[in-house]
């Protein structure tokens, strides 16, 4: 069986390493015994094919290791990784959406390339803490100032629960 897999094609040891080990797990090497991929595509495929998913999202030479990796992860999660497999993002935001869509939030409010990672993850954990991120997301407040307007929202909300604690209190 393997003789057939590397017959006529020229890989190299890290390659084969990648297909001995999804043979050694009986993994239908097939989807990635081309050396058109490098070794680390393979690993990452083969992880994949490991915990069955479906790596026909990222089984394709041109995107690169990161973004494989980022897809591999949603798709463990069971995520729908179509919201950041787009190749406008880079794998610092498809991360940030993927942390997003794993903790269920709404991530149309920031799953745009016009945010980078340090804007989305304040829109992120604005949205996890369910604050109204509206006042703040947008692309022309950088990471920083959004992080400034997130941690004053976050004490606007933690004084009126305190009110609102104290109203319940003396009734």
């Amino acid at each position: 069986m393997a003789q057939g897999i590397y017959q006529g094609k020229e890989f190299n040891g890290r390659q084969i390493g990648q297909i001995r080990k999804g043979l050694k797990h009986r993994l239908d090497v097939s989807t990635y015994a081309d050396p058109k991929f490098n070794w680390v595509q393979m690993r990452e495929i083969r992880k994949g094919l490991k915990h069955r998913l479906d790596v026909s999202a990222y089984a394709d030479p041109k995107s690169d290791d990161l973004q494989r990796r980022e897809i591999r992860k949603g798709l463990k999660h069971r995520l729908d990784v179509s919201a950041y497999a787009d190749p406008k993002f880079d794998d610092l935001q498809r991360r940030e959406i993927r942390k997003g869509l794993k903790h269920r939030l709404d991530v149309s409010a920031y799953a745009d390339p016009k945010f980078d990672d340090l804007q989305m993850r304040q829109i992120r954990k604005g949205l996890n803490r369910q604050l109204d991120v509206s006042t703040y997301a947008d692309p022309k407040f950088s990471g920083m100032q959004m992080w400034e307007i997130r941690k004053k929202l976050v004490g606007e909300a933690r004084r009126a629960t305190m009110l609102e604690f104290e109203t319940l209190r003396s009734q």
